[in-house]
């Protein structure tokens, strides 16, 4: 369970203070990212450097922590002084019809905050500032993953689009080879009938698959605010073997989302101390001169005024910053709670992707190809009917898929726990 730091406010504060090293892309980016080279194959890095320069959730994240930072500077700037000109005593009746009687006041006037209000009132905006900072660095994990989980997706889309295009290149074969035995009277027509209607629902799947990696091209695309796709699709997976930093590890305390949830509670507890000191009275001390019209005469004046707090000290405001200040604490502990859950979810489900992977390629593809290859040969000597064909060239099939299946969804978990842990590609470091 998370113990909420002590004296986490004054750490996340400073974070906050003008020359404080705060990363980009969250603070604005201080180069640009690796350029995207039209037609070439898209890189998981270079997708990542697309997300973290030009995605507008980031951006959007970022502005606003710049604009919490300028409140910060907003919160520290004292009250303003007043200045009064009265005029007294002219245009009445009898002797004060005219301005003979007139006494013209001139005051300015300056209100002191007691209680400290200014400096918390700003303590308050620097917390809120971190918590803009932190808030953008877990949008920032987020939809980074998300862009590790579509560049993933759309890797597998292409394998599965040229299994599709080999199936499709297998059934015309397929359909030549009925096509020769049918003209010799080894076969019947309606064999030749039915591999041909195969071949052509083989080829619309083909057509399906490759608009599907299309549609994931747009999609990745999209995250980093692009309309047009001008990249090609990755190159083939490579086999991943899990290791000890990858199956649950590693610290999910530096998770972003726990920095913020520790930040949103310093906020509150910053708010909570400024909104105490907004029950202290403040003082309002006036100084001007005074002018008789009638004698010529000048006079000094000088004037305090206090706010009497008799029926609101703001106690309540107080007293609702504080519930608030516990609420987040609590969720400061639930979102540790989550994100080791979810890391020890990912951990099982990498650890039985890489199971079923290693047992699709290493026995049940070689031995579906094995099967058809032989049920090929069996067909064209007679020794067996059409549909076993088939029916070996399905299996062959669901194997090929099951293996780009499993590959992609180990590409997956093992993207969700490094970025549980911060691990590389989600430290920052693009290689």
């Amino acid at each position: 369970m998370l113990k909420f730091r002590q004296g986490a406010i004054s750490v996340l504060i400073a974070a906050a203070l003008p020359g404080a090293a705060i990363a980009a892309p969250c603070n604005g980016p201080t180069d640009s990212p690796l350029p995207i080279v039209a037609d070439l194959p898209l890189t998981l890095d270079l997708a990542l450097a697309q997300v973290r320069y030009a995605a507008p959730e980031i951006r959007r994240a970022a502005f606003e922590t710049r604009a919490r930072r300028a409140e910060v500077d907003q919160a520290g700037r004292r009250l303003n002084p007043s200045i009064g000109i009265e005029v007294e005593n002219f245009s009445g009746s009898g002797p004060l019809s005219g301005f003979d009687q007139t006494e013209t006041t001139v005051s300015f006037a300056q209100t002191f905050q007691l209680g400290g209000k200014r400096q918390k009132r700003q303590r308050a905006a620097q917390a809120l500032a971190v918590l803009g900072d932190a808030e953008c660095r877990a949008i920032l994990r987020e939809t980074e993953l998300e862009a590790a989980i579509t560049f993933y997706e759309l890797q597998a889309a292409q394998q599965l689009a040229e299994l599709a295009d080999e199936s499709a290149n297998l059934a015309t074969a397929l359909d030549e080879a009925v096509s020769k035995r049918v003209e010799a009277g080894a076969a019947a027509p309606p064999e030749l009938s039915r591999t041909r209607a195969d071949a052509a629902a083989l080829q619309a799947v083909a057509l399906a698959a490759h608009a599907d990696v299309d549609q994931r091209r747009y999609d990745l695309a999209a995250l980093w605010g692009s309309a047009e796709p001008v990249f090609a699709p990755p190159l083939p997976a490579s086999e991943r073997v899990l290791n000890a930093s990858e199956i649950g590890q590693g610290d999910v305390t530096l998770h972003p989302a726990i920095a913020a949830a520790e930040a949103r509670a310093t906020a509150q507890d910053a708010q909570q101390s400024a909104t105490r000191a907004a029950g202290v009275p403040d003082v309002t001390i006036s100084a001007g001169v005074r002018q008789f019209e009638e004698t010529g005469d000048n006079a000094f004046l000088v004037g305090v005024s206090v706010p009497i707090p008799l029926f609101d000290r703001n106690r309540d405001a107080a007293r609702a910053a504080g519930y608030r200040a516990s609420a987040e604490r609590v969720g400061a502990v639930a979102t540790e709670a989550r994100l080791r859950s979810r890391q020890q979810a990912a951990a099982a489900q990498a650890r039985a992707s890489q199971q079923r992977l290693s047992l699709l390629k290493q026995k049940a593809l070689p031995a579906a190809r094995s099967a058809y290859d032989a049920t090929v040969q069996g067909y064209t000597a007679g020794r067996f009917d059409l549909t076993t064909t088939l029916d070996a060239r399905k299996g062959l099939i669901e194997a090929g898929v099951a293996v780009i299946d499993a590959n992609q969804s180990l590409n997956a978990d093992i993207m969700r726990l490094k970025s549980l842990i911060g691990a590389a590609p989600f430290d920052g470091d693009l290689k």
